[in-house]
């Protein structure tokens, strides 16, 4: 039988859903983003308890490390960094996000409003070097919550690269329910890298994992710049039951 999650949804909401004013936002489209990405294997343990019921765990446990900078948005630049448990919804890989950390206090609100991230004010950092990638995330305080770095990089093509869609945990204005958003953006490469993924410390707590989330072995890394266009909600699920059952169609 397959597996699904078993996160006590309601707790978790307290402490890391935002609110989401429904579900007819307008696309907003970014060019120039910078993107590194990270995979990393967790826990197989604790990955259920990380996940919604919607969700059904990755075998093995992975995570994906995520930081991209904007450099232009209508909002201005923003940079956000965000850690997604690996995961399917019915069939399909998705990344549930625990906690989505911004570097601008209107992409903070905007993000959460029109598309259900679960946003928090931080200082995050992308820089690319000559020979690495680095990104850190820290809380509004200023303690670094993820410190990672891509090296031995070599270019590769655009088509190469496949990032999931995101699935958010928001609570609807209009009714007050919880429910699980599936963003979908678009990317068109322009420049595309892999190496080696280094994870030089990560903050459980931090991303509202409590102590359940390890990054233990390295999987894979990529770094890209692109444009990205943040579309329309297409779908939206019921967190209390499988994908199968509780996905309602909402846009085209």
């Amino acid at each position: 039988m397959p597996r699904s999650g078993r996160m006590k949804v309601e707790a978790f909401a307290a402490q890391a859903a935002r609110e989401i004013l429904g579900y007819k936002t307008e696309p907003w489209s970014i060019k120039g983003a910078q993107v590194l990405n990270l995979h990393y294997e967790i826990d197989n343990d604790t990955i259920d308890d990380l996940l919604p019921v919607t969700m059904r765990p990755s075998i093995p446990a992975w995570a994906v490390f995520h930081v991209t900078h904007y450099p232009d948005s209508p909002v201005g630049p923003f940079t956000i960094g965000e850690v997604r448990i690996g995961s399917r919804a019915g069939v399909r890989p998705r990344g549930f996000v625990l906690r989505s950390y911004v570097n601008n206090d209107a992409a903070v609100r905007e993000l959460a409003q029109r598309w259900g991230y679960p946003t928090v004010p931080g200082q995050v950092y992308l820089r690319i070097f000559h020979d690495r990638v680095v990104a850190r995330v820290a809380n509004s305080a200023g303690k670094n919550v993820l410190d990672m770095e891509m090296i031995d990089r070599e270019p590769i093509a655009g088509t190469d690269i496949q990032y999931n869609s995101s699935m958010h945990l928001a609570r609807n204005k209009d009714d007050g329910k919880l429910v699980l958003v599936q963003v979908d953006p678009e990317w068109v490469f322009h420049k595309a890298e892999r190496g080696r993924p280094h994870i030089i410390s990560l903050d459980s707590q931090a991303w509202a994992a409590g102590d359940m989330l390890k990054a233990e072995y390295p999987i894979s890394a990529t770094c890209c710049i692109c444009d990205v266009t943040l579309g329309k909600i297409r779908y939206i699920c019921d967190p209390a039951k499988d994908a199968f059952q509780g996905t309602t169609q909402v846009a085209a």
